[in-house]
């Protein structure tokens, strides 16, 4: 039986990079029915919603989203809705791992980094006070339920990949009751992992040693801002946001995304790559016990990296972002 999955396509690039990799997944043969929803700022413009009601109701029913990139204004406007549907969803983990391919041209050879982040308190809720017009209160909030959740799951995603060590990043020198409270639940809770190493580091001491010292890192799991921000210094250590897969998970929804932006600027000249919306969908397949198409599309992506004729000129190449689906999609069909 094929599952249904809700996508939602986003804009910019987001309507191109969807259609390439859905046009991969049937290629390759993945066992999934499709309820595409338009999602965009333009639509929120035009109508007043984030997402239409119905599209709202296929994820609720689904509990799978392959969501593309969406517009969010900045300093003004509606709210992220990366944020809103982690929120109103309690998709409580967000999980992105970084490897470098050797094929492409790095900085590192040695990058196999995977960041766990609490994906809803801390800053990220949004709550601001304006104490007079020179002075505005963020709030920052933790919890030892948020925390102990996502520090467990870090450990269990180490146990279940064969992985040796969990690092907590923080900032407790200075948060000493925020933070403090997050450092001393992974230290509780790495007690119960024993086969697994754990250590802790300050946040700017890890961004440091990220890119000093990329080998010294396995699992990492930290709070949500601390999250957001080393995520993406990871995805720059093995060639950007658009190599990078994302997946958040709840206990009862889960939304796969590529995390980068919707880049208006390239939007309609058919050379966006899809490649991180298109590894995205292959945590989905994994996590819905489709691993042998997951690797499927994996090998046939890493061998049109090895050969390196055909790529988007992100990647170094020339071509168009139709030229590379199709090159794929050759290379699955060589299987």
């Amino acid at each position: 039986m094929n599952q249904t999955i809700t996508v939602f396509r986003g804009d910019g690039i987001g309507p191109e990079i969807t259609e390439a990799v859905l046009e991969i997944l049937n290629a390759a043969g993945a066992p999934l029915n499709y309820e595409v929803f338009d999602v965009s700022a333009a639509m929120f413009e035009k109508t007043g919603e984030f997402i239409p009601e119905a599209g709202l109701k296929s994820f609720e029913k689904n509990r799978i989203l392959l969501k593309a990139p969406i517009t969010t204004p900045i300093g003004k406007g509606f709210r992220s809705l990366n944020v809103t549907l982690r929120l109103k969803y309690d998709l409580w983990a967000n999980i992105r791992p970084a490897r470098t391919n050797p094929a492409l041209d790095n900085r590192f050879d040695n990058v196999d980094v995977v960041t766990v982040r609490e994906n809803t308190e801390d800053l990220y809720i949004g709550e601001e006070e304006e104490i007079d017009e020179n002075t505005v209160h963020a709030i920052k909030r933790i919890t030892r339920k948020a925390s102990e959740r996502i520090i467990r799951k870090a450990f269990e995603y180490a146990m279940e990949n064969g992985r040796k060590k969990v690092t907590c990043v923080h900032k407790a020198n200075i948060l000493k009751k925020s933070d403090g409270m997050f450092l001393r639940i992974f230290e509780e809770t790495a007690k119960e992992y024993p086969q697994i190493e754990a250590d802790s580091m300050i946040v700017d001491a890890a961004c440091m040693n990220l890119v000093m010292h990329p080998e010294r890192f396995d699992v990492m799991v930290m709070p949500n801002l601390y999250g957001d921000i080393v995520s993406d210094l990871t995805s720059g250590l093995i060639g950007g946001l658009g190599l990078l897969p994302s997946c958040n998970l709840g206990d009862d929804h889960a939304m796969y995304e590529a995390v980068h932006g919707s880049a208006p600027d390239i939007a309609g000249k058919n050379i966006a790559n899809p490649t991180a919306l298109l590894l995205s969908a292959c945590m989905m397949l994994d996590d819905i016990d489709q691993k042998e198409c997951a690797d499927t599309i994996r090998h046939a992506l890493d061998q049109v990296f090895e050969e390196g004729k055909v790529l988007t000129p992100d990647l170094g190449g020339q071509s168009t972002t139709t030229q590379f689906v199709e090159e794929i999609i050759d290379h699955l069909n060589k299987k």
